[in-house]
């Protein structure tokens, strides 16, 4: 496992340089129902008692480090969305998070089916205890896919930093090892679930946690990643 605070180089992987990866990403956000405006992450919100609010300076921030280190037009803050919203659309990028129960309605369920089998992509990051109800709505959701774990070769941790050792670990909690599984379509990512990493908590206002600098980098680093990732995969919700 990688050790936070190691020096990262640019990625030169299946997007090539730096500056390349920007330049696609910027392109691709023009493709999206947000329209020609600054690109947002949408937090998805969900029934069953978890917090998916959780952590609500880290969206803001990571949106802030996407803004900064690439140049895409970002707006300063996530927008709230639920799956039967019919704005949902409009997100290239959803993101959920919670520590407890995650359920989704019959309803719900088919709307996130559509969507991201039509070129959204959804980042569920575990803030330690939705682990079990994830799992189980992602099974009712896609009952012919499996959470696949993402080896360390996969683009999304070379995107534009390097993570050679894949997912950084950000927070303790059980003490086991970050993973990162996937689900996919047609070879395309459209769902990533960090698991035993919270890079939500390291995202968030230094003071909060007050986590190591190295620490909070590495979260930011491999958020920005995903989110480049998306981008640049040519995610369309349209």
């Amino acid at each position: 496992m990688k050790k936070c605070g190691m020096p990262h180089r640019l990625g030169h992987g299946v997007f090539g340089a730096g500056a390349m990866v920007v330049a696609l990403a910027v392109h691709v956000t023009g493709a999206f129902a947000q329209g020609v405006g600054p690109v947002t992450i949408g937090r998805l919100q969900y029934d069953g008692g978890g917090d998916w609010y959780a952590n609500p300076s880290s969206l803001p921030n990571l949106l802030a480090a996407v803004r900064e280190r690439t140049g895409i037009a970002t707006s300063e803050r996530e927008v709230p969305v639920r799956p039967s919203d019919p704005s949902l659309r409009d997100f290239p990028f959803l993101y959920m998070t919670g520590h407890g129960n995650v359920r989704f309605s019959d309803d719900e369920r088919l709307a996130l089916r559509r969507y991201l089998l039509a070129g959204g992509f959804l980042h569920a990051d575990d803030n330690y205890g939705m682990d079990e109800s994830f799992r189980r709505e992602m099974a009712r959701i896609f009952p012919e896919k499996e959470l696949i774990e993402l080896p360390t070769d996969h683009p999304v941790f070379h995107s534009l930093y390097e993570f050679p050792d894949g997912l950084p670990k950000i927070h303790e909690h059980d003490g086991a090892p970050p993973q990162a599984f996937g689900i996919f379509h047609q070879g395309r990512l459209i769902v990533i679930y960090t698991y035993e990493t919270d890079l939500g908590d390291g995202w968030e206002d230094p003071d909060v946690h007050e986590d190591l600098p190295e620490i909070r980098e590495d979260a930011l680093r491999m958020g920005v990643n995903i989110f480049v990732f998306a981008m640049a995969q040519g995610v369309r919700t349209s």
